[in-house]
């Protein structure tokens, strides 16, 4: 058997002492470093007013006008028009960001209702496709889409209007290649991006 490692080198410590002690400072470093990363974000925290998990008094102004309901803070933005405000324009497909058919405006921008916690949409001017327009006033984007039969089941269409509505706010006279590149975050599982062509047609009047 080779004493190699039980033998002590000159300074009186052995290789295998040597590294038992370092494995324990390893871990020990690790324990230590985990405890300061959990004070951390206890201090990170520190003064904020937790909420939850029962329901909370929420506030959410859609459309220029203001809601209030009890809702529990993990209820996400689409639930909350979709089951609170009866606003069933943004549909829930993915559920997971992918898609677009949540789209709706959020002080202008596009964003994905299903991943927006209604909580945190408290102070913001909610836009969705009912606040577009209605069918006895279209908007011209809500317009240029039926002129060009731009859907076909309808489940992407309120949020492929919607993005419209903020793309052609930042680009009123847009070539295909930026409407290709301002609408990719919006699927059409019907395959009909033929119908794109609506978003030329609006341009300059939306």
């Amino acid at each position: 058997m080779n004493n190699e490692n039980k033998r002590p080198s000159a300074s009186g410590v052995s290789r295998r002492t040597f590294l038992g002690g370092t494995a324990v400072g390893a871990v020990a470093t690790g324990f230590l470093s985990g405890a300061l990363r959990a004070e951390e974000a206890a201090d990170a925290v520190a003064g904020e007013t937790v909420v939850g998990p029962g329901k909370v008094a929420v506030t959410l102004t859609v459309n220029g006008q203001s809601f209030e309901r009890e809702l529990e803070p993990r209820v996400t933005l689409l639930d909350a028009l979709r089951d609170h405000l009866d606003l069933t324009g943004a549909k829930k497909v993915c559920d997971r960001a992918t898609c677009g058919a949540c789209t709706v405006l959020q002080d202008g921008a596009p964003v994905y209702s299903c991943t927006v916690l209604a909580i945190a949409a408290q102070g913001s001017e909610i836009t969705t496709i009912e606040g577009l327009g209605t069918e006895g006033d279209m908007h011209p984007i809500q317009a240029s889409f039926v002129d060009n039969d731009a859907q076909q089941c309808g489940y992407c269409t309120p949020g492929f209007m919607v993005a419209t509505k903020a793309f052609l706010d930042a680009h009123p006279n847009p070539t295909m290649q930026q409407i290709e590149q301002g609408l990719g975050g919006n699927l059409c599982r019907c395959g009909t991006y033929n119908g794109i062509k609506a978003v030329l047609q609006s341009g300059g009047r939306a």
